[in-house]
């Protein structure tokens, strides 16, 4: 008997036909021998309706944060309640679980909450007697009980997380996709799915812009080594397993290419150049929850440098606030923000071992008379920044050149 975390997203359980197509697919797995516990999203559009009234009532001003985590936390309630009464019409007993109810314990930060423990007593009791758990993802509650939401993907991260803490033996993600691909099927026709991929590619990819799974929950599973199985809520095939890199038999140079539009750039023109100038600037940043990505800093010049990084676009608003804000402190000449940008990477286990990769893929886009504005590099991953407009295109040139069949691999001699 295994125990097996079920996690659906949004458009799964859509309607209430989808949602009594997830509930056949929970009975099966509990039929086939299995305990289950099913992590659920709010339907297709809930959040975004409950995002829309809470603009509203705000008007001018940001929603109070606390006010709309209770708000938008409602839509995950929603579902549990609706697939936990599917579940009882099929005959199997069922109970759901807010994020307060079943132990989801997270620190104070609304809207981006990050899960500080877990406590599975009564998750593990219920299980015990057969029952089913259904848990609402995307949601828990600070040490003074108030409600709180991790953020975008945040369902994932409660799935894995529960898997986790659970010591389940797979985390099943069901999407509206049959796995991961080398690339965007929407951008690239010749994208092709894989059938296992590392843990650290999925954690590259993911922090790149591919949107099958939040960067949270692949660490998660890393961490504790819990393998995750990516695959279609319509389709009974198998997906994508994302498993340690000593399970993935097919070491591809280059395993996916992924593009991220919602960034943004902002520049710092002529700092002084000397210690703790970089401390000054990105600590606010930081104080603020504002994610910092991809930083450049040039070359001193008459003792002054320019400094440019990149956050999300939702972000770029406030960044550039407080960018500025410290830059007329610091002395700079100026700051400026620009959100015609886009990130794209390239991401594989086979870069470790290969020399030539970053010279073939800045020559792709030499061909295509593609700028690079910034670049940074890790192990495993390549990543530029160029403009929006290009990043299809690009996206579909290194695919071409990479990973397409037939394409000619880079020169290693």
């Amino acid at each position: 008997m295994a125990l097996v975390v079920q996690k659906f997203g949004g458009t799964s359980v859509g309607n209430i036909e989808r949602i009594q197509h997830v509930a056949s697919r929970v009975v099966e797995t509990l039929d086939a021998g299995h305990r289950v516990v099913v992590c659920v999203s709010a339907m297709s559009g809930e959040t975004n309706a409950l995002v829309e009234l809470a603009t509203q009532a705000a008007g001018d001003d940001e929603p109070e944060p606390r006010e709309f985590d209770a708000l938008v936390s409602t839509g995950e309630q929603k579902t549990i309640a609706l697939l936990s009464m599917a579940i009882h019409r099929l005959g199997r007993r069922a109970r759901s679980f807010t994020g307060a109810q079943m132990g989801m314990l997270t620190d104070s930060a609304h809207t981006r909450a990050r899960i500080l423990s877990i406590d599975t007593d009564r998750l593990r009791k219920v299980l015990d007697a057969g029952i089913i758990c259904v848990i609402a993802g995307f949601q828990g509650v600070d040490e003074d009980d108030n409600i709180t939401t991790l953020g975008r993907g945040g369902s994932d991260t409660s799935a894995v997380a529960v898997a986790c803490a659970l010591e389940a033996d797979v985390c099943e993600i069901y999407t509206d996709v049959d796995g991961v691909y080398t690339a965007d099927p929407r951008i690239v026709s010749g994208a092709r799915k894989l059938s296992r991929i590392a843990f650290d590619e999925m954690l590259e990819l993911s922090s790149a812009g591919a949107k099958v799974l939040q960067i949270r929950s692949v660490k998660f599973a890393k961490r504790y080594g819990v393998p995750i199985h990516v695959r279609s809520s319509f389709e009974p095939d198998e997906g994508t397993w994302v498993v340690p890199e000593e399970d993935v038999m097919e070491r591809l140079v280059v395993s996916g290419v992924t593009c991220n539009v919602n960034e943004a750039k902002i520049h710092v023109k002529k700092v002084p150049d000397q210690p703790g100038i970089a401390a000054q600037l990105f600590t606010p940043l930081g104080e603020s929850n504002i994610v910092v990505d991809m930083i450049v800093q040039n070359l001193s010049s008459e003792g002054t440098t320019d400094m440019t990084f990149t956050v999300p676009r939702s972000d770029h608003r406030r960044a550039l606030e407080l960018a500025r804000k410290v830059g007329g402190e610091l002395g700079a000449e100026s700051v400026e923000g620009d959100e015609d940008v886009a990130k794209v990477s390239i991401v594989g286990l086979g870069m470790k071992d290969h020399a030539g990769v970053a010279t073939k893929m800045f020559s792709v886009f030499a061909a295509e008379g593609i700028n690079i504005q910034l670049i940074s590099t890790s192990e495993i991953k390549i990543s530029v920044v160029i403009e929006e407009k290009y990043a299809e295109l690009a996206v579909r040139a290194l695919h071409a050149a990479f990973v397409e069949e037939g394409a000619a691999a880079p020169s290693f001699e």
